[in-house]
């Protein structure tokens, strides 16, 4: 029988991040718990991980548990080393009552704060996001950093850009002022792509679909800062793993930057046959702005327009010893493979 490392819980092991975390945990022989809100899902996962070649299953355990009340948290925690706070509520629209969405994603993490340092818990990572980092950074004359926060009173801010910033100012005010022993990091990634383990994608794959079925009639001139889920997943685990990872952020980045009609062109060249329907205009950014004037979502897209992209991921390459496994453009090739494979787009 196998001596397995410590134990770590992953909430929300279903979704996209999660399940990739779940893998290289098993990769690494750790004691893997993790959160479902639903145990009808708990088929679906062990399947994808035998799809995937994992086969060491028994270090793998499930409890049913949702971010909206304290069912079965304790007993989830009892007895582990680590905990990767995963799991996060995710508005596509706006929620009628903004108020409880804030309040779901700052009382999630503050629960599994509180338990975990009742329960003697070394260290939580927790996922928070770029969007609580650098939405509202526009001064292009120096790098974005984990210094930066968003600003959330800024009108443009979508709820869920709100909600992670407050949730991970929350779990920081949590940790100075009652976390006791607590270790605590946050990994904050950019937009998240790359190849999936199974037909459940990140809410980032909605833009190559936009891209893809032609939704978008004229491409806005944005930049984007893009992250492969498989880094992202390595970047949970050194912060885990890493001692000087304890009490700092960490923005989850690939090099460099990419616009949308850069990426449009990326599709055309590399996947033409699933990319008949890309358009090749460009929206001119007047458009955009006048366009933001009266319209939420057209204010959302004028701020990602004005963001610093010169985003740094110096952070992770040095105290966490981390180098990027793939370029943008790979993740993104890599995110429509898996697009076409589990038939989520035609082509």
């Amino acid at each position: 029988m196998m001596n397995r490392k410590e134990t770590v819980l992953v909430t929300g092991g279903t979704g996209f991040v999660g399940m990739h975390i779940l893998f290289q945990l098993l990769q690494k022989d750790y004691s893997v718990r993790t959160t479902i809100r639903d145990k009808a899902s708990i088929d679906g996962i062990l399947q994808t991980l035998k799809d995937n070649d994992i086969t060491n299953l028994e270090g793998l355990s499930f409890y049913e548990a949702d971010l909206t009340n304290d069912k079965n948290w304790e007993k989830a925690i009892k007895g582990c080393t680590y905990i990767m706070s995963v799991a996060a509520p995710v508005f596509f629209d706006r929620p009628k009552n903004e108020e409880e969405a804030m309040g779901l994603a700052r009382d999630g993490i503050l629960r599994i704060l509180e338990l975990a340092k009742k329960e003697g818990v070394k260290r939580v990572i927790m996922t928070s996001n770029f969007g609580a980092v650098g939405f509202t950074q526009t001064d292009r004359t120096r790098p974005t950093t984990e210094e930066d926060w968003t600003n959330t009173e800024h009108r443009a801010i979508s709820v869920y850009e709100k909600s992670k910033t407050m949730a991970e100012k929350a779990a920081w005010a949590f940790i100075k002022k009652e976390g006791g022993n607590l270790e605590f990091a946050t990994i904050n990634p950019v937009a998240i792509l790359g190849p999936s383990l199974n037909s459940h994608v990140s809410g980032s794959f909605h833009l190559l679909e936009a891209l893809l079925d032609g939704s978008l009639k004229a491409i806005p001139n944005i930049p984007l800062n893009i992250v492969d889920v498989r880094d992202v997943a390595k970047l949970h685990i050194c912060a885990m793993e890493t001692v000087e990872a304890n009490g700092n952020r960490f923005i989850a980045s690939a090099d460099g930057q990419i616009s949308l009609p850069q990426i449009a062109e990326l599709l055309k060249k590399e996947r033409p046959e699933v990319s008949l329907n890309v358009s090749s205009r460009t929206l001119p950014s007047l458009v955009l702005t006048i366009a933001s004037l009266f319209n939420a979502k057209a204010r959302e897209s004028a701020l990602l327009a004005k963001i610093n992209r010169n985003v740094s991921n110096q952070k992770a390459k040095s105290i966490l010893k981390w180098t990027p496994m793939a370029t943008q453009e790979e993740t993104i090739l890599a995110a429509v493979d898996s697009m076409k494979k589990y038939n989520l787009i035609k082509g």
